[in-house]
């Protein structure tokens, strides 16, 4: 398989067959254990350290323009959830994010750029619960645990 970038700088990748059996491993999904990319290098016959290596590189020559988490909450017993999002100072992204996805029912954690001067919003969390009430107390728990009370409005 021949990949061609179309910008104003040309760059022509060629994908090996390994390539091609990682890019269709991951394309149904990771792995639900602690150690995704170890499992799926077990598979292809690589390590965990080229698994991770080549799907960086991926991404830095546009061949992979984000991966993303799709959450089948129903299945996880989640019948209730919200979107929340928050205008973070971009100096404390990092370590707001940290915080904010160490929580079990925040399912989603991603930096988004603000569309200034509609949204100044530029960090957005799914939190879900069993019910409407639990999310309400997830959200409070997740403002009172990461500091975030000068950030609701």
């Amino acid at each position: 398989m021949k990949v061609t970038k179309t910008s104003s700088v040309p760059l022509t990748v060629i994908l090996t067959d390994s390539d091609k059996r990682l890019v269709a491993e991951i394309q149904g999904g990771l792995p639900l254990v602690a150690r995704p990319y170890e499992v799926i290098a077990e598979k292809l016959g690589m390590t965990e350290v080229q698994v991770i290596e080549r799907l960086q590189y991926f991404i830095e020559h546009d061949l992979i323009k984000r991966m993303g988490v799709i959450v089948r909450h129903h299945e996880l017993g989640y019948r209730a959830n919200a979107m929340v999002v928050w205008d973070i100072p971009d100096e404390k992204i990092s370590e707001l994010g940290q915080c904010m996805g160490k929580f079990e029912f925040v399912t989603l954690c991603y930096q988004r750029p603000r569309r200034l001067p509609e949204w100044p919003y530029n960090l957005f969390t799914m939190i879900h619960g069993h019910d409407r009430e639990e999310v309400f107390k997830n959200l409070d728990h997740l403002i009172e645990q990461c500091q975030l009370k000068s950030f609701v409005h």
